[in-house]
């Protein structure tokens, strides 16, 4: 009995200090988003339309922070291979603006196509989707002329 007893009271005595550890932490969290930044967009995506197949598509999203801190851009990556971006690798600071460039090879890749450029960032919302789209022209064969020459 007075074993069970000890138990009851060593059990109690850490559940109280759980929650009084936990009220704690509670009372000292606090959350603000006055100093926050945010990545602004011109657009989203981009449609090339017909190209020729071998052409590298290039197109620059533009983007400007508007909020209160420096944005940094942490990852930007394409959908696959064929899509290559670049990116401003500095802080942005508030009002300023940076880029993103995404270049499309074309090369043995005729059809239409849809690629996404995801952009991982440290400010509200933390991600963005890129896209861009078009078409591509199978390029006409390559016809090497032979040549005869006469026999001796």
């Amino acid at each position: 009995m007075k074993n069970l007893i000890l138990l009851t009271a060593f059990v109690s005595g850490f559940s109280i200090m759980g929650v009084a550890q936990t009220e704690d932490t509670k009372a000292n969290v606090t959350l603000s988003s006055t100093t926050q930044s945010k990545m602004s967009l011109e657009k989203k995506s981009h449609d090339f339309g017909t190209i020729e197949e071998g052409v590298q598509a290039t197109v620059t999203f533009t983007f400007k922070n508007t909020g209160n801190e420096a944005l940094v851009l942490n990852s930007v990556k394409a959908s696959c291979g064929c899509t290559t971006p670049k990116w401003t690798r500095e802080p942005i600071a508030p009002g300023q603006e940076g880029v993103i460039t995404a270049i499309y090879n074309s090369k043995g890749r005729p059809g239409n196509f849809t690629k996404t450029v995801t952009v991982k960032h440290n400010g509200e919302g933390g991600t963005e989707f890129l896209t861009i789209r078009g078409v591509v022209n199978r390029a006409a064969p390559v016809v090497t002329p032979t040549v005869a020459t006469p026999e001796q």
